[in-house]
């Protein structure tokens, strides 16, 4: 993962400062400091599982290896999960497709 002064050409969050690079199956693909895609170009399910790992990886950090585990997450965050019930509680809509 690789840092770097976001570009304002990006145009994808007003309220950016930087940008990370995942490495996702060999590629780097630009996110913003939140984890927030830049390019929806360069979606696919191993960009799912890029930051889900590097999200674990901060919680291992922050609150140790026994709660760093998708389990933890679901416990915590019993209703629909940790992305659904954080986009409620954030003000994000419904994503398309969601159950």
């Amino acid at each position: 993962m690789a840092v770097q002064q976001y570009d304002d050409n990006l145009q994808t969050n007003p309220y950016a400062i930087y940008t990370v690079a995942l490495d996702v199956d060999g590629k780097q693909v630009l996110t913003d400091q939140e984890g927030y895609i830049q390019n929806m170009d360069e979606w696919s399910e191993s960009f799912v599982e890029a930051p889900v790992r590097d999200m674990l990886k901060h919680f291992k950090k922050a609150w140790g290896e026994e709660f760093a585990t998708n389990h933890y997450l679901h416990e915590i965050f019993p209703k629909g999960g940790p992305q659904k019930q954080g986009n409620r509680l954030a003000g994000i809509r419904r994503t398309k497709g969601e159950h």
